[in-house]
C-alpha cells in the first residue's frame, strides 16, 4: 500500500542555508546514518527514449513517477532501487535492495536476473525497460545534510552540490567523473505524514526562498 507524504522544496540562499542549519540544530535531530552531520548521495535515474519522465516534471504533470537506483557515501554494500510516485503535492517512495552486481546488471541492460528476481519493484523495473524502453539516463551526485522531528514524522534536508554524469554504466565508481549541475544551488525539502508542527514551520520562515518544484533530475540533464 503506498504511503503518501506531503513535501515542499524551496530554492535558498547560503544565508538562509546557515539558518535553517542553526535552528534545525536547535529544535530538531540529526539523521542518526549522517556523518559529520551529512553525507553524500549518488543516483542514477532512468527514462525513455522519448524522455517521458522528464518531460512530465518539466510539464508539472499531476500522476507520474521516477525509477532510480541509489548508494550513500561510495558505500556498494547497500544498493537500493527506488520508485518516487508523485500525485499532486503527495510523495510516496517504493525501495527494495539490490547487490551491486545486481545494479551493474540493470546499469548494461541485462534483464536475466531481473525476470526471476523476488521483489516485484524489480520486475516492473524490467518490464517498463523491455515494452516502454526505460533506461540509464544520468547520474545524479548531491551532498545532503538531513534533519528529523519525530512528530509528524518530519525530515528536513539542505542540498547542494549537485552534480552530473552521462557515464551511466560507470555510476558504481567512486571516481567516476562528474561535472556541476549549471549554476550552484541550495535545496531545502521538507517531508511530513499528517500535519507539520508549529514548532518546524516557524523555524523554516525564511524572506527570500522560492517555493518550488525543483528537480535535480531535471537539472543534470542540461548536458544530454
Amino acid at each position: 500500500m503506498e504511503n503518501f507524504r506531503h513535501e515542499w522544496k524551496h530554492e535558498i540562499s547560503a544565508f538562509d542555508a546557515v539558518l535553517v542549519r542553526q535552528r534545525m540544530q536547535a529544535v530538531a535531530k540529526p539523521d542518526p546514518y549522517a556523518k559529520n552531520g551529512r553525507y553524500t548521495i549518488r543516483s542514477l535515474y532512468f527514462d525513455n527514449l522519448h524522455d517521458k519522465a522528464l518531460r512530465e516534471k518539466i510539464d508539472g504533470v499531476d500522476r507520474r513517477e521516477k525509477f532510480r537506483i541509489r548508494y550513500y557515501n561510495g558505500d556498494l554494500s547497500v544498493i537500493h532501487l527506488e520508485k518516487k510516485i508523485k500525485r499532486n503535492s503527495l510523495t510516496s517512495k517504493e525501495s527494495v535492495p539490490l547487490t551491486e552486481p545486481e545494479a551493474r546488471a540493470i546499469a548494461r541492460g541485462d534483464y536475466g536476473f531481473m525476470q526471476e528476481s523476488p521483489y516485484e519493484l524489480v520486475k516492473e523495473l524490467c518490464r517498463k525497460m523491455q515494452w516502454e524502453g526505460l533506461m540509464p539516463k544520468t547520474i545524479v551526485d548531491y551532498t545532503r545534510e538531513p534533519f528529523v522531528y519525530t512528530p509528524g514524522n518530519v525530515r528536513i534536508t539542505l542540498d547542494y552540490n549537485i552534480r552530473t554524469g552521462l557515464g551511466c554504466v560507470d555510476f558504481l565508481n567512486p571516481d567516476c567523473v562528474t561535472i556541476p549541475a549549471g549554476d550552484p544551488v541550495i535545496i531545502l525539502e521538507v517531508k511530513w505524514d499528517a500535519f507539520l508542527p508549529d514548532i518546524i514551520r516557524d523555524a523554516l520562515q525564511l524572506t527570500n526562498c522560492r517555493a518550488g518544484a525543483y528537480s535535480k533530475y531535471a537539472a543534470c540533464r542540461i548536458y544530454g
